[in-house]
């Protein structure tokens, strides 16, 4: 599988990735790799509906993928893929998923979370998958679509996200675990 693009985008797909991303990256396949998604009916219509007549979508499960990302029949295939979460794309990278970087597009406020962009929420999972991620030399990038320009995403984490650093080694303080932020 070539992967031309993986996006973190707690949205999946949405006008932004049909309109900018499929146009730039000349995509012929979108795989939402989302197990809540595969399993909810009116949320796969919808995504399928949003799609380009040009590109096939599937919306398939993070199970379903890790069985078949190295699946010979699909070596050839060029695709955007779309995680909703951080964790999800290290669990892609972990299992042999190659890709250059990761773009990060929305991820959702949410209870206990941080903004750190307009657009980017971060909870403590994030950040350790996020940090992962970087350690293991991937490029981060806040991009909304592909005509914006790339802002590294890292340094923006650190900065904005101390206080979770100090709350988590406080935490780990207390408990007497070490914790790798």
């Amino acid at each position: 599988m070539e992967i031309q693009l993986l996006r973190i985008d707690s949205r999946l797909l949405h006008g932004q990735i049909t309109t900018s991303w499929v146009k730039s990256l000349h995509v012929e396949r979108i795989l939402v790799v989302s197990t809540k998604a595969a399993n909810d009916s009116m949320w796969k219509l919808l995504m399928e509906q949003v799609a380009p007549a040009t590109v096939r979508v599937n919306i398939i499960s993070l199970e379903k993928m890790l069985r078949i990302m190295h699946d010979e029949r699909f070596s050839t295939m060029k695709a955007l893929v779309l995680v909703e979460t951080p964790k999800d794309a290290v669990q892609l990278i972990q299992a042999g998923l190659s890709v250059k970087e990761i773009n990060v597009g929305s991820l959702s406020f949410h209870t206990g979370a941080h903004l750190v962009t307009d657009a980017i929420a971060v909870d403590m999972e994030d950040m350790l998958a996020f940090h992962w991620l970087h350690e293991q030399g991937y490029p981060l990038i806040a991009q909304k679509v592909a005509s914006d320009v790339k802002k590294e995403l890292w340094p923006i984490l650190e900065e904005k996200t101390s206080f979770l650093k100090k709350s988590r080694k406080d935490e780990s303080l207390n408990s007497g675990n070490k914790v790798n932020l």
